[in-house]
């Protein structure tokens, strides 16, 4: 890494939020995690913020502290709390942010319209963000594995403040600045809708993937092609091509054995999705990633059955009413 430290707040100090808090810090930059878990910042005070991946664990002291005894002024905010508490927690973050200051959105969704509406579009800056990370215990971060990280002007740019972030995530790995942030994030509501469907069981996300190709192709198709409807140019990313998935698009079957491939070689074989339902038992926030998606569907009058028939699924799975079980993808497929 070049240049100054510049200091960065972390909003929102789970799997993404802590992964890159624990980098930057690592780095020397000054980190300031804000997080409402009182029990995962208390934990950080303690004894540092730890990320345990493959050779052991690792620990870095920073600063930690919950939304009531946060800062009153941020300046580079980097937003990683989950899609649906985004809109509740913007009225507390908008009056803290400095004039100059700005927002990235490491979420998961398409979460930059909601931001720009409380801090202004131009203090609001995009990214995508595919990590594979769990927290495992109170100010404990778990190492799945590292994808892929681009930042971006959400209007299209790449601008020297976008440059900087770009810069100064080096100290987490190959992150990169885009011009078409949106591409990116299409694709990956495109990607993780066969990560979603892989939580409604409890088996690996390649082996579920693997054995339910016609169901993951159709849902998947689903999804891009409202992406690309609305005159989207799908970015690929990790081993992920999701031009090969629009609707009766050819090299699907090689696609899919690249991206199944990959998977297996990351400590991480089950969505997020599914850790939150069977370990943390806490709501997805899934169903806010993809509203939009089914609204401008809706608007298109594009049919999206399989995506909505999925989601209603998973929300009787996490509502318990119903039973997590590889039939939900079996019936799914049935009705193809």
């Amino acid at each position: 890494m070049t240049g100054q430290l510049r200091s960065y707040t972390v909003v929102g100090g789970g799997a993404i939020g802590g992964t890159l808090a624990f980098h930057l810090a690592r780095a020397g930059h000054p980190v300031h995690i804000v997080d409402a878990d009182e029990a995962h910042v208390a934990a950080i005070r303690e004894r540092g913020l730890v990320l345990r991946g493959p050779d052991g664990d690792a620990s870095v002291s920073l600063e930690a502290s919950t939304p009531d005894e946060a800062p009153r002024t941020f300046a580079r905010v980097l937003l990683a709390v989950k899609a649906q508490a985004t809109e509740a927690l913007l009225p507390w973050l908008a009056p803290r942010l400095a004039p100059d200051g700005f927002v990235v959105s490491l979420q998961n969704g398409l979460n930059e319209g909601l931001i720009a509406e409380a801090v202004g579009a131009e203090r609001t800056v995009g990214a995508f963000v595919n990590l594979f990370a769990d927290v495992v215990e109170p100010g404990v971060v778990r190492d799945g594995g590292q994808g892929a990280l681009v930042v971006g002007e959400p209007g299209g740019r790449i601008t020297p403040r976008v440059e900087e972030v770009v810069a100064d995530l080096q100290a987490w790995g190959p992150a990169k600045a885009t011009d078409n942030v949106s591409g990116f994030l299409w694709s990956k509501l495109g990607f993780g809708a066969m990560l979603t469907t892989t939580a409604l069981a409890d088996a690996p996300m390649a082996e579920l993937i693997d054995r339910h190709r016609p169901l993951m192709y159709a849902i998947t198709a689903e999804v891009l092609g409202i992406a690309t409807a609305g005159g989207r140019v799908l970015e690929p990313f990790d081993q992920f091509d999701p031009n090969a998935y629009l609707p009766g698009a050819p090299g699907r079957e090689q696609a899919t054995n690249r991206l199944t491939a990959w998977l297996r070689t990351m400590p991480k074989d089950r969505s997020g999705i599914w850790r939150d339902i069977a370990v943390r038992h806490r709501p997805v926030e899934v169903h806010h990633h993809y509203r939009p998606v089914l609204a401008e569907a809706a608007s298109r009058n594009l049919p999206a059955p399989l995506l909505s028939a999925m989601l209603d699924r998973l929300r009787a799975v996490e509502t318990g009413a119903a039973a997590m079980s590889e039939n939900h993808l079996v019936e799914l497929e049935a009705n193809l």
